[in-house]
């Protein structure tokens, strides 16, 4: 199965979700996205599959966040998207993708609604 995991090894969610699909045999393609951020066609593609919106993958706990005015509910999923490109500290985690779907995996137990039974 392919499964891809856009990780960042410092969050107890990101490792807690990597942690489920390796209990479950399976090993995934791992993007530690601070390292390597998604490009706009995958970050599109992914808050797509998602059907959330953008917003949905928005920290805002982040400094960059509040800096960008990012809190504005009149934004549109372009400039949020734009934002996350330009700081992709501002993307949350773990999205895991699998062949049933995509997911923001908080908390980490989120994945198994997209793994096989």
């Amino acid at each position: 199965m392919a499964v891809t995991i856009w990780h960042n090894p410092r969050c107890s969610n990101s490792r807690g979700a990597l942690e489920i699909l390796r209990g479950r045999g399976i090993e995934p393609t791992v993007i530690e996205y601070l390292k390597d951020p998604p490009d706009r066609a995958t970050l599109q593609a992914l808050v797509g599959a998602m059907g959330t919106g953008a917003r949905r993958l928005l920290r805002d706990k982040e400094a960059a966040y509040a800096d960008l005015g990012l809190a504005n509910p009149l934004l549109e999923d372009a400039a949020l998207i734009e934002a996350m490109l330009q700081h992709p500290e501002l993307i949350n985690r773990p999205i895991v993708r699998t062949p049933q779907g995509v997911r923001l995996c908080r908390p980490p137990e989120t994945v198994l609604e997209i793994l096989p039974a």
